[in-house]
Order: C-alpha cells, then sequence, then structure tokens
C-alpha cells in the first residue's frame, strides 16, 4: 500500500527527476519534480507538502552546495516546519552538518540505493507526521489554557423554571444538536453552554469560547479559522484557529447577532461544509465540532 506521504523533488539533472518519479509514483501519495529551483515558493503556496528532497548544486561545474543552503533557508522561510532531505552527488561532511543546522532532517549521497532512499523518505514522513501532531497539541492546550474555566461554578437554583432549564440542558446535552442560546447579558448563556458540554458525549473534549464581539472584522477570519505564515504583514508564524483546536469537541460562539452580514455569509459556509481554509492557504481541511451559538439580540 502506497504512503499517503506527498513529495516534492527538486534536482536540475532532468533523467534523475524522471527515474525518481517513476520509481515512487506507486509508493507515495503524491509526487511532484522540479527542475528549477525559482520556483520553490511557487510550489510550496500550491501545495503542502510531506517531505522535500533538495539537490544541493544547480550550476554545472559547482560543488560547493552554496546554492542548495540557500534554497533550504529559503524554504525554512517560507515554510518553518518543512522536513528536508538534501541531496548531493559529492560526499561532504561539513555540507551535510550545515544543511543539518539548519534545518534539514537527513543528508542523502548521490547515487543511492532507491530502497534506501525510500525507506529514509518514509521515516521522514511518520517524522513529520509526529511532529505536527505534537505541535497540534501544543496549540491545543495553549488555547485551553487560555479559556480553561476559572470564573465559572455550577449552576444553582431550585425554582421550577431553573428545573425547566436543567431538564432541557440533560435532554439536548446528549444530542450532537446545534443549539441557540437567547439571554440578556449576565443571565448566564456561556454556563449553560457549559453544562451542554459536560452533558455531551463530547465532554471529555476541547471546550472553547469565542466573544465575537470582541473581535475585530480585520481580525475574522485568522481568529476563527487561522492563517499561515506570511499570509498578511504581521502573520510571523502559522496560527491555529479557534475551529481547529475545538475539532473534537464543542465551538461556543457568543454574542453571534454582533457579526456583521459579510461575516456571517463567511461563518455560514463553514458551517454547511465543517470545513474551514486558513488565510493564506489554498487548502481546505475538516473540523468535527458541536456548536453552541449564544446573543442578547432579538435575532
Amino acid at each position: 500500500m502506497a504512503s499517503p506521504a506527498k513529495v516534492l523533488i527538486i534536482d536540475d539533472e532532468e533523467d534523475i527527476l524522471l527515474s525518481l518519479r517513476m520509481f515512487l509514483r506507486n509508493q507515495v501519495a503524491l509526487v511532484h519534480t522540479e527542475h528549477n529551483p525559482n520556483l520553490i515558493p511557487r510550489l510550496l503556496r500550491k501545495e503542502d507538502y510531506d517531505v522535500i528532497l533538495l539537490d544541493m548544486n544547480y550550476r554545472k561545474g559547482e560543488t560547493s552546495g552554496n546554492d542548495g543552503l540557500r534554497w533550504l533557508e529559503k524554504i525554512l522561510e517560507l515554510k518553518p516546519d518543512a522536513s528536508v532531505i538534501v541531496i548531493t552527488a559529492f560526499a561532504d561532511v561539513d555540507l551535510a552538518v550545515e544543511a543539518i543546522k539548519l534545518g534539514a532532517i537527513e543528508f542523502v549521497e548521490k547515487p543511492w540505493r532507491n530502497q534506501k532512499l525510500l525507506s529514509t523518505i518514509l521515516t521522514v514522513y511518520e517524522l513529520n507526521k509526529t511532529r505536527r501532531t505534537v505541535n497540534k497539541l501544543e496549540q491545543k492546550q495553549k488555547a485551553l489554557s487560555d479559556t480553561i474555566d476559572q470564573s465559572f461554578t455550577e449552576i444553582i437554583g431550585e425554582s421550577d423554571p431553573m428545573k425547566k432549564v436543567f431538564k432541557t440542558i440533560d435532554k439536548v446535552g446528549k444530542t450532537d444538536a446545534n443549539i441557540l442560546i437567547l439571554g440578556e447579558n449576565g443571565t448566564g448563556k456561556e454556563l449553560i453552554a457549559r453544562a451542554l458540554h459536560r452533558a455531551s458525549p463530547r465532554s471529555e473534549e476541547v471546550f472553547i469560547s469565542v466573544d465575537l464581539g470582541a473581535i475585530p472584522e480585520s481580525l475574522f477570519e485568522s481568529e476563527l479559522f487561522g492563517h499561515v505564515k506570511g499570509a498578511f504583514t504581521d502573520a510571523y508564524q502559522d496560527r491555529t484557529g479557534r475551529f481547529e483546536v475545538a475539532s473534537g469537541g464543542t465551538l461556543f460562539l457568543d454574542e453571534i447577532g454582533n457579526l456583521s452580514l459579510p461575516l456571517q455569509a463567511k461563518l455560514l459556509t463553514v458551517l454547511q461544509n465543517r470545513k474551514i481554509q486558513k488565510v493564506g492557504s489554498s487548502e481546505s481541511q475538516q473540523v468535527d465540532i458541536r456548536l453552541i451559538c449564544a446573543t442578547n439580540m432579538p435575532l
């Protein structure tokens, strides 16, 4: 069975690209080859590669590896979490060390044995997958720390209206239905949302609360859907949006009535398809959330 890895190979020798493409096409999910390194930025914008094989020399007679090191730095500038395997026809321990110091994952010498190269690619792919999982968990943990329930306690009330509320929470909490909570400021809408989460099958997963009234329109997509590094002026690194962080758990959108019509349209598309697209990315990704909304406005 082919690996789900997506591989990009940059080398100035067309015969090498052809042989690698023929060998890997049945071994991995996607293999792209390119002889012109100047196209690297465009390629990285179009596709999120799991493994990149990068030649170290691109000019006839050149053996220093300086071109490769420069492109390695450029790749990691554009995509800091890229997994790069550098390749060269000239055995040079110092060059290998320099490449690893700059951020390459592995070093392969030409000519290689196909099975050993494949093993290296698959190992780097698994390492990259593990690293991304850890990063996502760290971001989720940070979001949990930022939104941890410090000021909320259990809802207290014994009146008949409150008993009716508790009964409703117990009834609908067990479902995965979307919920809209209506009420004036200070009536405990977020308390109800958290109680619904605790009563749901998702109670062991995250509860992420977002105050839509506090998010500027210019940051709406970045905050909710995330962005990739370089998507706009201050995007110095990738950001995981609230939808992605909440995936598997509950997303509570407070003050939903404050959204402008254009933002409502963007939100509607995501809620209908349960897919998000980070700002600056061309890829969509599935999210699995239980949605709870609240507002003090007469919708």
